[in-house]
């Protein structure tokens, strides 16, 4: 009998990957005998033609009414509703295929070891990444970025080398960051903003420039300001200096094609729950001679080869960095979300997300707000932050959920930025595919009942 750290797991791994280390579609995984696989589910209306009202119904969530009007979600930049696409392939995993993955030789674990890997293909199709040993699956950004942060972070830098960040990052981009700062004695530093929220590319290049940078990570999307930066211009200057580049797209992915070959950058990491997939799973994505200079966060079963009773050596990349039974059925689910959007195409995703943001933009500027970040919608994602003299931004928030609306109100995981800007919280609208002219009216108008309300008229 084969042991765990042995035959058995490779074998299975092998014949998922059609022994090459390359995933198959999952069309093409079903092992011999199984039952056939449920037809995938289109949107209700796939291609260029669809609009958000025509997709509304792919979306169960959004049918029910809060506070007696149809639920108007805009808190798609904190977590996205789920088609029902995703919620079945969920739920046809746990009923027909669950079982742990590269460990058994039975028909449920290839069922399961096949589907799992063969959404690590898709990631690196939906990405364009040129290996699906690129793709490391884990719960989400925050995990992510702090396998970066400690598993080369901790590695390479050296007490007086430079850790470049810039004012606008989530905390899920910062505190894993000063943690390894402190260890290492690296010294961080920040890039800083324009007037207009945009990062200010020329202190970056002066910070670059004086040589003692090693590791450069930044947001794709700002989640409080929308601010989209030049990714490929920001990537470009870093490798003139040797700089590595860690992007955080967890805002970025849902409205944008992402190809991280044009982007340029090192490493990328996002979240499968602001796609439309379910919470609990994300991706790292990185140049596999990136990779293989990277130690595990996490060591335990199956990210090793070997097991001595003192030593302990690791698994090929990208197993090495998928410690223990990984979230598998989340993993399928996140294929459902990557097929619904590439049914959609990203390239209309994207458009929709630019007519859509423009249309809130102008709504609210007809008010007295105060809008954070670049003033063109084509410069931002899909969201849009902004306080009011009128009512704070947690008042704001709870009358609006009264009329049906859900926003966000607070710092946004991001007290530096706000701190930065001169305010405590903000409020933020953010939008996804679904979101529609008459979801910006209702939640404006609700905004205008609640000024009203403040002002006792």
């Amino acid at each position: 009998m084969t042991t765990e750290a042995s035959g058995t797991r490779s074998e299975v791994r092998a014949a998922a990957t059609g022994g090459n280390g390359a995933a198959p579609p999952l069309a093409q995984a079903e092992p011999a005998g199984a039952l056939p696989p449920a037809a995938p589910r289109a949107p209700a209306a796939a291609g260029p033609a669809w609009t958000a009202e025509s997709i509304r119904a792919d979306f169960p969530i959004l049918a029910q009414r809060i506070g007696g009007r149809p639920l108007c979600y805009l808190d798609n930049a904190a977590t996205a509703q789920k088609p029902r696409a995703v919620l079945e392939a969920v739920q046809r995993f746990y009923t027909r295929d669950n079982a742990n993955i590269h460990r058994g030789i039975h028909t449920l674990a290839e069922r399961a070891t096949a589907a799992y890997e063969g959404v690590r293909e898709q990631v690196r199709r939906f990405i364009h990444a040129r290996s699906a040993a690129e793709i490391i699956f884990t719960r989400g950004t925050t995990e992510s970025l702090n396998l970066v942060a400690h598993g080369w972070g901790r590695r390479h830098l050296r007490a007086g080398e430079e850790i470049v960040l810039t004012v606008m990052e989530h905390h899920s981009n910062l505190v894993p960051w000063q943690v390894v700062a402190r260890a290492t004695g690296a010294r961080l530093r920040f890039v800083p903003l324009t007037p207009e929220g945009k990062l200010d590319l020329d202190a970056l290049a002066v910070i670059l420039a004086g040589g003692r940078a090693r590791v450069l990570a930044f947001s794709g999307a700002s989640n409080v300001l929308g601010t989209m930066p030049d990714v490929p211009a920001i990537t470009r200057l870093a490798r003139e200096h040797g700089v590595l580049t860690v992007l955080d797209a967890a805002q970025l992915m849902a409205h944008a094609p992402v190809d991280v070959q044009a982007l340029g950058c090192d490493l990328l990491a996002f979240s499968g729950h602001k796609l439309g997939g379910p919470t609990g799973v994300g991706v790292l994505y990185g140049r596999r001679e990136v990779l293989e200079e990277m130690d595990p966060l996490l060591t335990g079963g199956e990210m090793i080869r070997v097991v001595e009773l003192e030593s302990a050596t690791w698994n090929d990349v990208p197993w090495r960095f998928e410690a223990g039974t990984m979230n598998i059925a989340q993993v399928v689910g996140l294929g459902a979300a990557l097929e619904y959007l590439e049914r959609l195409g990203m390239e209309r995703v994207r458009e929709h997300a630019i007519a859509i943001t423009a249309y809130a933009l102008d709504r609210l500027r007809e008010r007295d707000v105060r809008v954070l970040g670049p003033p063109a919608a084509h410069e931002r994602c899909g969201l849009v932050s902004f306080t009011s003299p009128h009512v704070h931004p947690h008042d704001l928030a709870q009358l609006l959920d009264q009329e049906g609306v859900a926003i966000r109100a607070g710092h946004h995981c991001a007290m530096p930025l706000h701190a930065a800007l001169g305010i405590g919280a903000s409020a933020r609208a953010s939008f996804f595919v679904y979101t529609s002219r008459a979801d910006i009216d209702q939640f404006v108008e609700a905004y205008d009942r609640a000024v009203r309300f403040f002002a006792g008229a």
